[in-house]
C-alpha cells in the first residue's frame, strides 16, 4: 500500500484548525487604531498581504505588509506582526532583533528562537506541518487574524469542508498553465496559490490583481490554460477569458476555502508526475542563512516558504 504524503492529511485538517484558531485569545494581536506592519517570508508574506488589506478594510487602522528582508526599518509603527511557521527564518529573526516597536510573532514551534526575540507570541502548534510545503499553518494563521478582526469563520469553514470534497475538473488537471487572480485581500491568496503550484508540482503559474490581468498578462491565456479567480470576478472578466479560449474558474465560496482546491490540485499534479509534494526540490522547512564576514551580509544555504 502506497503511503499518502503528509500534506494530504494536513490539507484535510484545515476546517478543524480554523475552528481552533477562531477560539484562541487574540489579546496579543494588534489593537484597533494601531499602525501595524506585518512581515513574513514566502507563504507567510502572502498571508501578511491578505491580513493587511482585511485589517484596513475593517477600519482597524493603517496596516502594511512587507517581506521581512525589505522592511523599512526607519518607518514608525505601533506594532509589528511577524508570521513564521518555523520560528527560525533568518530574515524574520534579524528584523525582530533590530526593531524597537512592540512585536508579536505567530509561529508553529514554541521551541525556536522566535520565542525569545518576539515581545509576545501566538503559537499554532496544532497547525504545524511535516510537509515542507505550507498549507494548514498559513490558512490557520489567516483564520486567526480574520477572527481577531471580528469576522465569523463559520461560512469559511463550511466552504472549506466542501472544497475538500470538490471533484477537480479533468480540464484543469490537464491544463498546461495557470494564472491566479485576486482583488483586495485575495491578491495575497492569488500569489500564494501560484507559489503552492510552483513548489509542489513545478507548475507554470503566474498571479496578478484581477484588474491588472487585462493590461498584458491575459496574453498568456489560451486553450488549455487556466485563469482562476480567488473571489468574485470583476464584470466582464469571464467573457474576456472565454474570448482567449482559456478556462475560467471563479470561487463560489470563501476565497480562503478556494485555496484548498488549489492545494489539492498541486498535490494531484505532483503525484501524477512522480514528484514528492512533501519535499519539493531545492526547498527546506526554513531559510537559515550563514553570515558572510567578508561581505558583511548573509548568504543562503537553503530556500523555503517559511
Amino acid at each position: 500500500m502506497v503511503e499518502q504524503p503528509f500534506v494530504v492529511s494536513e490539507i484535510a485538517s484545515q476546517p478543524d484548525c480554523w475552528r481552533r484558531a477562531a477560539q484562541l485569545c487574540t489579546g496579543d494581536l494588534p489593537a484597533r487604531t494601531e499602525r501595524v506592519a506585518v512581515v513574513g517570508c514566502g507563504t507567510s508574506w502572502f498571508i501578511a498581504q491578505a491580513y493587511a488589506v482585511l485589517r484596513e478594510a475593517a477600519g482597524h487602522g493603517l496596516t502594511d505588509a512587507f517581506a521581512a528582508s525589505e522592511f523599512p526599518v526607519g518607518r514608525e509603527y505601533d506594532r509589528i506582526v511577524a508570521i513564521t511557521r518555523s520560528g527560525t527564518t533568518t530574515e524574520v529573526l534579524d528584523l525582530l532583533g533590530r526593531v524597537t516597536a512592540p512585536t508579536v510573532a505567530i509561529t508553529a514551534d514554541p521551541t525556536t528562537p522566535v520565542m525569545e526575540l518576539a515581545g509576545s507570541t501566538v503559537v499554532l502548534d496544532f497547525a504545524d506541518e511535516r510537509s515542507v510545503v505550507q498549507t494548514r499553518f498559513a490558512t490557520t494563521a489567516l483564520a486567526l487574524l480574520r477572527a481577531s478582526l471580528g469576522e465569523s469563520l463559520d461560512a469559511a469553514i463550511t466552504d472549506a469542508e466542501r472544497a475538500l470534497e470538490f471533484p477537480l475538473p479533468q480540464e484543469v488537471l490537464a491544463a498546461e498553465q495557470f494564472t491566479f487572480l485576486g482583488r483586495g485581500w485575495t491578491c495575497g491568496l492569488a500569489q500564494e496559490a501560484g507559489l503552492k503550484m510552483r513548489e509542489a508540482a513545478c507548475a507554470w503559474t503566474e498571479a496578478y490583481p484581477a484588474m491588472e490581468y487585462r493590461h498584458g498578462p491575459i496574453s498568456i491565456t489560451s486553450p488549455g490554460r487556466v485563469a482562476w479567480m480567488l473571489g468574485p470576478a470583476p464584470a466582464g472578466l469571464a467573457d474576456d477569458v472565454a474570448a482567449t479560449g482559456g478556462i475560467f474558474l471563479e470561487a463560489q465560496g470563501d476565497p480562503m476555502a478556494e485555496l484548498i482546491k488549489v492545494q489539492r490540485l498541486a498535490v494531484a499534479l505532483a503525484q501524477a508526475q512522480g514528484l514528492d509534494p512533501d519535499n519539493p526540490r531545492h526547498l527546506t522547512r526554513s531559510v537559515i542563512l550563514a553570515e558572510d564576514p567578508l561581505a558583511g551580509s548573509s548568504s543562503g544555504n537553503a530556500k523555503a516558504a517559511s
